[in-house]
Protein backbone atom coordinates (compact mmCIF):
# COMPACT_ATOMS: atom_id res chain seq x y z
CA UNK A 1 0.00 0.00 0.00
CA UNK A 2 1.26 3.43 -1.01
CA UNK A 3 2.28 5.93 2.12
CA UNK A 4 0.32 8.79 2.57
CA UNK A 5 1.88 11.73 0.52
CA UNK A 6 3.29 14.39 3.15
CA UNK A 7 2.22 18.50 2.87
CA UNK A 8 5.49 19.36 1.62
CA UNK A 9 5.10 16.40 -1.22
CA UNK A 10 1.93 18.13 -1.58
CA UNK A 11 3.14 21.62 -2.43
CA UNK A 12 5.59 19.81 -4.95
CA UNK A 13 3.66 18.32 -6.90
CA UNK A 14 1.19 21.60 -7.15
CA UNK A 15 4.85 22.96 -8.42
CA UNK A 16 6.13 20.74 -10.63
CA UNK A 17 1.87 19.19 -11.85
CA UNK A 18 1.68 22.15 -14.69
CA UNK A 19 5.30 21.87 -15.41
CA UNK A 20 4.74 18.13 -16.56
CA UNK A 21 1.80 18.26 -17.75
CA UNK A 22 3.11 21.52 -20.26
CA UNK A 23 5.60 18.40 -21.16
CA UNK A 24 3.18 16.21 -22.25
CA UNK A 25 4.07 13.41 -19.41
CA UNK A 26 2.85 12.08 -16.39
CA UNK A 27 3.63 12.75 -12.91
CA UNK A 28 4.21 9.26 -11.66
CA UNK A 29 5.41 10.06 -8.00
CA UNK A 30 6.73 12.75 -5.51
CA UNK A 31 8.51 11.82 -2.55
CA UNK A 32 10.90 14.21 -0.40
CA UNK A 33 12.81 13.09 2.21
CA UNK A 34 15.70 13.70 4.32
CA UNK A 35 19.28 13.03 3.93
CA UNK A 36 21.86 14.11 6.67
CA UNK A 37 21.35 17.81 6.59
CA UNK A 38 19.38 18.29 3.39
CA UNK A 39 15.86 17.05 1.84
CA UNK A 40 16.00 14.63 -0.97
CA UNK A 41 13.12 15.61 -3.57
CA UNK A 42 12.86 12.32 -5.90
CA UNK A 43 10.41 13.01 -8.92
CA UNK A 44 9.33 10.07 -11.54
CA UNK A 45 7.89 10.54 -14.16
CA UNK A 46 6.75 9.00 -17.39
CA UNK A 47 4.83 8.79 -20.90
CA UNK A 48 1.14 9.11 -21.03
CA UNK A 49 -0.16 5.55 -20.73
CA UNK A 50 -1.39 6.07 -24.57
CA UNK A 51 2.52 5.68 -25.44
CA UNK A 52 4.27 2.75 -26.02
CA UNK A 53 8.01 2.79 -25.77
CA UNK A 54 10.27 4.72 -22.98
CA UNK A 55 10.60 8.28 -22.42
CA UNK A 56 13.71 9.61 -24.53
CA UNK A 57 16.35 11.16 -22.27
CA UNK A 58 16.45 14.43 -24.29
CA UNK A 59 13.16 14.83 -23.17
CA UNK A 60 13.35 13.96 -20.09
CA UNK A 61 16.51 16.03 -19.67
CA UNK A 62 14.36 19.53 -21.42
CA UNK A 63 11.59 18.67 -18.03
CA UNK A 64 14.10 18.34 -15.84
CA UNK A 65 15.61 21.56 -16.25
CA UNK A 66 12.14 22.83 -16.60
CA UNK A 67 10.95 21.37 -13.25
CA UNK A 68 14.32 22.64 -11.07
CA UNK A 69 13.68 26.36 -12.45
CA UNK A 70 9.95 25.55 -11.12
CA UNK A 71 10.96 24.33 -7.32
CA UNK A 72 13.55 27.11 -7.12
CA UNK A 73 10.32 30.09 -8.14
CA UNK A 74 7.94 28.00 -5.66
CA UNK A 75 10.52 27.65 -2.80
CA UNK A 76 8.65 24.94 -1.03
CA UNK A 77 11.74 22.97 -0.29
CA UNK A 78 13.44 24.66 2.64
CA UNK A 79 17.06 24.76 3.69
CA UNK A 80 19.74 22.43 0.95
CA UNK A 81 17.89 19.86 -0.70
CA UNK A 82 19.12 17.79 -3.91
CA UNK A 83 16.65 17.33 -6.51
CA UNK A 84 16.94 13.40 -8.86
CA UNK A 85 14.61 12.80 -11.51
CA UNK A 86 13.76 9.75 -12.78
CA UNK A 87 11.60 7.10 -14.97
CA UNK A 88 10.11 3.87 -13.84
CA UNK A 89 12.22 1.06 -13.85
CA UNK A 90 11.32 -2.60 -15.33
CA UNK A 91 11.25 -3.38 -11.47
CA UNK A 92 8.02 -1.57 -10.64
CA UNK A 93 5.30 -4.11 -9.69
CA UNK A 94 2.21 -3.77 -12.23
CA UNK A 95 -0.95 -3.31 -10.12
CA UNK A 96 -3.26 -0.64 -12.01
CA UNK A 97 -4.43 -0.40 -15.65
CA UNK A 98 -1.95 2.35 -16.28
CA UNK A 99 0.91 0.39 -15.50
CA UNK A 100 0.09 -2.90 -17.69
CA UNK A 101 -1.24 -0.18 -20.76
CA UNK A 102 2.52 1.39 -20.31
CA UNK A 103 4.10 -2.24 -20.43
CA UNK A 104 2.00 -3.30 -23.63
CA UNK A 105 4.59 -5.06 -26.06
CA UNK A 106 6.12 -6.28 -23.41
CA UNK A 107 6.59 -10.09 -22.03
CA UNK A 108 5.07 -10.21 -18.62
CA UNK A 109 4.39 -12.26 -15.71
CA UNK A 110 0.96 -12.45 -13.98
CA UNK A 111 0.55 -13.35 -10.38
CA UNK A 112 -2.99 -14.41 -9.91
CA UNK A 113 -5.11 -13.09 -7.14
CA UNK A 114 -6.38 -16.49 -5.88
CA UNK A 115 -3.17 -17.63 -5.57
CA UNK A 116 -3.12 -20.21 -8.95
CA UNK A 117 0.05 -20.48 -11.07
CA UNK A 118 1.77 -17.62 -12.65
CA UNK A 119 1.19 -16.99 -16.34
CA UNK A 120 4.02 -15.52 -18.57
CA UNK A 121 3.34 -13.74 -22.27
CA UNK A 122 3.96 -10.98 -24.50
CA UNK A 123 0.96 -8.42 -23.36
CA UNK A 124 -0.58 -7.19 -26.76
CA UNK A 125 -3.28 -4.71 -25.93
CA UNK A 126 -5.18 -3.66 -22.74
CA UNK A 127 -9.05 -3.04 -23.16
CA UNK A 128 -11.79 -1.64 -21.29
CA UNK A 129 -11.92 -0.10 -18.31
CA UNK A 130 -12.38 0.12 -14.39
CA UNK A 131 -13.96 -3.08 -13.08
CA UNK A 132 -13.91 -4.36 -16.97
CA UNK A 133 -10.26 -3.70 -17.99
CA UNK A 134 -8.73 -6.84 -19.51
CA UNK A 135 -4.87 -7.67 -20.22
CA UNK A 136 -4.92 -9.57 -23.77
CA UNK A 137 -1.30 -12.22 -24.05
CA UNK A 138 -0.25 -13.37 -27.13
CA UNK A 139 -2.24 -16.41 -28.12
CA UNK A 140 -5.13 -14.53 -27.66
CA UNK A 141 -5.10 -15.04 -24.20
CA UNK A 142 -7.69 -12.47 -22.07
CA UNK A 143 -7.43 -12.63 -18.63
CA UNK A 144 -9.21 -9.63 -16.09
CA UNK A 145 -7.08 -7.42 -14.23
CA UNK A 146 -9.78 -7.67 -11.44
CA UNK A 147 -8.27 -11.43 -11.13
CA UNK A 148 -4.31 -10.38 -11.44
CA UNK A 149 -2.86 -9.48 -8.03
CA UNK A 150 0.31 -8.06 -9.63
CA UNK A 151 2.42 -8.27 -12.77
CA UNK A 152 5.96 -7.52 -13.63
CA UNK A 153 8.04 -7.06 -16.65
CA UNK A 154 10.52 -9.85 -17.60
CA UNK A 155 13.63 -8.26 -18.83
CA UNK A 156 14.80 -9.50 -22.46
CA UNK A 157 18.39 -8.74 -23.42
CA UNK A 158 18.21 -6.87 -26.57
CA UNK A 159 20.90 -6.53 -29.44
CA UNK A 160 21.58 -3.82 -31.96
CA UNK A 161 19.77 -5.63 -34.87
CA UNK A 162 16.61 -5.17 -33.02
CA UNK A 163 16.20 -8.39 -32.04
CA UNK A 164 15.42 -9.46 -28.45
CA UNK A 165 17.71 -12.60 -26.61
CA UNK A 166 15.24 -14.96 -28.28
CA UNK A 167 16.27 -14.43 -31.94
CA UNK A 168 12.46 -12.57 -32.29
CA UNK A 169 11.87 -9.11 -33.98
CA UNK A 170 11.94 -6.63 -30.66
CA UNK A 171 8.56 -5.15 -30.84
CA UNK A 172 9.96 -1.61 -29.16
CA UNK A 173 12.49 -1.70 -31.73
CA UNK A 174 11.20 1.99 -33.13
CA UNK A 175 10.83 2.99 -30.12
CA UNK A 176 14.48 1.90 -28.76
CA UNK A 177 16.75 4.66 -27.25
CA UNK A 178 19.73 5.66 -24.88
CA UNK A 179 17.03 5.96 -21.72
CA UNK A 180 15.35 2.41 -22.62
CA UNK A 181 18.82 0.65 -22.58
CA UNK A 182 19.21 0.98 -18.74
CA UNK A 183 15.50 0.10 -17.91
CA UNK A 184 15.77 -2.94 -20.20
CA UNK A 185 18.60 -4.35 -18.74
CA UNK A 186 16.61 -4.42 -14.85
CA UNK A 187 17.62 -0.69 -13.49
CA UNK A 188 15.20 0.15 -11.49
CA UNK A 189 15.24 3.74 -12.65
CA UNK A 190 16.80 6.21 -15.16
CA UNK A 191 17.62 8.86 -13.01
CA UNK A 192 19.07 11.51 -15.41
CA UNK A 193 19.80 14.71 -12.89
CA UNK A 194 21.26 14.99 -9.30
CA UNK A 195 21.23 18.36 -8.91
CA UNK A 196 22.50 20.09 -4.72
CA UNK A 197 20.07 23.64 -4.29
CA UNK A 198 20.28 25.85 -1.55
CA UNK A 199 16.88 25.86 -0.77
CA UNK A 200 15.33 29.40 0.05
CA UNK A 201 18.37 31.18 -2.59
CA UNK A 202 17.07 28.93 -5.56
CA UNK A 203 20.50 28.91 -6.79
CA UNK A 204 22.31 25.71 -7.74
CA UNK A 205 25.65 24.66 -6.18
CA UNK A 206 28.21 24.05 -9.10
CA UNK A 207 30.69 21.38 -8.79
Amino acid sequence: MAQPASRQEDDVRRIVGPVVDDAGLYLEEVRVTRAGNRSVVRITLDLPETRIGSLDSDTLGEVSRALSAALDDGDVVPGAYTLEISTPGTSRALTTARHFRRSRTRLVTLTPLDGGEAVTGRLTDVTGDGDGTVLVLDGSRSIPLSAVRRGKVEVELRRADGESDDGAPDPEAEDADPAAVSESSGADDDAVTRRPHHGATGRNEEG
